[in-house]
Order: structure tokens, then sequence, then C-alpha cells
């Protein structure tokens, strides 16, 4: 069973009664390697409360390494080196923009700011890309997406994926989309595009604090 203890006001959305079940039973028939460990499962939501959030960054699944995911996207456990070539990319053009980043792979730093790092499916099978992704997780993210939506916020679509859930979100949102910063499509777009200082210019016009983007995790 993964834990849900921790989610906070998130464990009110209908998709832990109706949907994390059926998961729930698909994972404990699942005979490979599940990532990331079921106490992570969930860090993303735990970490960044919806009264909390201020960015949205969607990610598609964890990362299917042993060892690099630990729950939130594009994020990996602060040992990982090298760093994931899409992650990589992150930091190229976050230091391109607003000329620092984390030491480390970890942007824990990140979720406690009122970034939520939010996957599109929770987990994957070590070694398969997107073995999870029918699955059922689809729909937390669009009730997520629905809760958020009810306030300005700002939510960043890398990709066709990210940017087909992000289609409902109203004019009152700062909606930053461009390529997904994989190595297969960061020269088409995402290189250049500035995100994170737009962020920051978008979030002062808010009356809200800018997100330190070099800030380092930690446990």
């Amino acid at each position: 069973m993964l834990d849900v203890s921790r989610l906070g006001d998130w464990a009110d959305l209908p998709f832990f009664r109706d949907t994390l079940p059926g998961i729930e039973a698909r994972l404990a028939a699942e005979t490979r390697a599940v990532l990331p460990p079921p106490r992570q499962v969930f860090a993303a939501l735990e970490l960044t409360q919806p009264r909390d959030t201020r960015v949205v960054i969607l990610g598609q699944d964890p990362y299917p390494t042993p060892g690099h995911a630990h729950g939130l996207a594009f994020s990996v456990a602060p040992q990982v080196t090298p760093l994931p070539r899409s992650l990589g990319n992150i930091f190229k053009e976050l230091r391109s923009d607003v000329g620092a980043a984390p030491a480390t792979g970890d942007l824990r730093g990140w979720a406690r700011q009122g970034v939520l790092l939010l996957n599109t499916a929770l987990t994957v099978p070590a070694g398969v890309a997107n073995g999870h992704k029918d699955w059922g997780w689809g729909a937390l993210v669009t009730q997520v997406l629905t809760l958020l939506s009810s306030a300005p916020r700002a939510f960043v679509l890398w990709g066709r994926q990210a940017q087909a859930l992000g289609k409902g979100l109203g004019d009152a949102h700062l909606r930053i989309e461009t390529a997904h910063p994989s190595p297969l499509s960061a020269a088409k777009g995402f290189f250049g595009s500035r995100p994170f200082s737009r962020i920051n210019s978008w979030l002062e016009t808010q009356g809200t604090p800018a997100i330190d983007w070099a800030l380092q995790g930690g446990s």
C-alpha cells in the first residue's frame, strides 16, 4: 500500500478514494521493480501543499533508472551523477537565464518554495519508461490542475503531453509552453525560452516573492 498519511489537503481529491485502489492493486501484481520507493511516490504533493503552490512544473514519469527518482518531476536524489540529460538541459538553461543553478539535481529546495514538481505518472517499472502511464495517474493530475486553477499561478508546460493537460487553464495564469528539455527536442524552443526569470517577473506582479532557483534541496 502506498503511504497517503502525509498528503494534507491533497487527500481530499476524489482520486484517492476512486482511482488509487485500482492502481494499488496493479502495483501489488507488478512483477517488475517499481520506482520510486513506495514512501516517495507522493513526495511532490507532500512537500508542496495546494495553499503553498505558486508554480507548477509538469513532468512525464519518474526516471526509470534505479536510484534516480525520488518522487518529484525532473529531480534526482542528491548523490546522482551525472545528471539525467533532461535535467542537465534544464540546468544549462537555468544558468543562462538567471546565472546560477543548484549544486546537485535535488530540486526539493524548489518544492519548499511553492514549486509543485508533478509527474503525469507517479510510478514506473525499472528500465521501462512510460510503463505505467496508462494506469490511471492522469486522473490525479487533472484533479490537481483543476484545484490549482482556482487562483492565479504559473504553469510550466514543457512538451506536448504537458501542454495537452494544461489546455483547460484560464487566462489568469502564467502559461509557459515550449519544447521539452529532452535532448531530442531542447534545441527546438526550450533553450533560450528563459522560463525561470519569466516566472519570477510574473510572481513580482502578483506581489509574491521570487523563487530562488539555486536553492539546494535537503532532507
